[in-house]
């Protein structure tokens, strides 16, 4: 789980305005981080369905977010891309 802390250095990082904590960039990030310390478990732990059905369930989610994104703002949704790191 993240810090409180943690999860406040991304959603200061990604926000698109003061006292944002719920568009789309924020959860995006905030699902990326889920997803990647996820998957660094998996890699120790192969065995562990249930942390497997979470992170493809966080997958699916930081994907819808995505297309939401690329529907609505494109240039939104080419600048987070870059600034995550994910390939599309």
């Amino acid at each position: 789980m993240l810090t409180i802390d943690e999860k406040a250095a991304i959603i200061s990082e990604y926000k698109t305005h003061e006292g944002d904590t719920g568009s789309p960039e924020v959860q995006v990030a905030l699902l990326s981080n889920d997803i990647s310390r996820l998957t660094g478990h998996l890699r120790i732990h192969k065995h562990d369905f249930n942390t497997r059905r979470s992170l493809l369930m966080k997958v699916g989610q930081r994907r819808r977010q995505l297309a939401y994104l690329n529907r609505h703002s494109v240039d939104r949704y080419q600048t987070l891309i870059k600034r995550l790191g994910l390939r599309r």
